[in-house]
């Protein structure tokens, strides 16, 4: 098991300068304050370290997790320079399939290591920013939260007296988030152009499948660390949480 000091290493540079801390060359473009920290040193190594916890397949350029300290060793400053230049270009999210328990199959978009880094580094951010907004009873894809938690809430209203529940099962929602209406959810409380940029990018990444790329017009894909957040993020609304 690696050590804090260990997974904060392919962020500093052989002289343990920060890449990611606040001494900018003259000529990089200085970060929008919501890019800032998302770049932020502490936000990245928690990312990196989530990722690697986390584990899961290669995507689709076959980069391992215990891969990925090495190569943001070699290529983070060239990486972090493109983020805030606003010229990086996520890849395709690799399609695989997994059997549901009541039959018939769940696509799975499995992003490349580093863009799940990337990701998990937004969805920090993303979440810290959301969670104090969201409503108080809601549990999914939350941290902290579970179904148990939803289930012993049911049993508190029960008890109080409540008689009725709603049971909605929205069919393939993560396959149908629109993109607009989620952009335009986001916006009302992330006014960064630059990272809503790049997170409209990760939803247009698109998806290969075998040796053939598909679009993806619409949804968030599964798989990915910055999916749950979004999805809690368009569904809100939905709450009838402001």
């Amino acid at each position: 098991m690696a050590s804090a000091k260990q997974l904060a290493l392919p962020l500093e540079s052989p002289g343990d300068e920060p890449v990611a801390g606040n001494r900018e060359d003259s000529h990089s473009v200085q970060p929008s304050p919501w890019m800032a920290r998302v770049l932020s040193r502490d936000n990245l190594n928690r990312a990196l370290k989530q990722v690697r916890r986390n584990k899961g397949a290669p995507g689709i350029d076959g980069m391992t997790v215990d891969e990925l300290p090495d190569y943001l060793r070699q290529h983070w400053p060239e990486i972090r320079q493109q983020l805030l230049q606003q010229t990086y270009r996520p890849k395709p999210v690799r399609r695989v399939t997994i059997p549901k328990a009541n039959g018939g199959y769940r696509p799975l978009g499995i992003p490349t290591v580093l863009d799940r880094f990337i990701q998990q580094a937004i969805a920090q951010v993303i979440q810290q920013d959301c969670e104090p907004r969201f409503h108080p009873h809601s549990y999914g894809f939350r941290p902290g939260r579970s179904a148990h938690q939803a289930v012993r809430y049911g049993q508190h209203c029960a008890r109080e007296g409540r008689n009725w529940v709603v049971d909605l099962d929205l069919e393939a929602f993560f396959d149908r988030v629109n993109h607009d209406r989620l952009m335009a959810r986001l916006k009302r409380h992330t006014p960064d152009r630059s990272l809503l940029r790049l997170i409209n990018r990760y939803l247009k990444a698109g998806v290969q499948i075998d040796n053939r790329k598909a679009p993806t017009p619409e949804g968030v894909p599964q798989g990915g660390p910055l999916s749950p957040v979004l999805a809690n993020v368009a569904l809100d609304e939905l709450d009838g949480a402001t």
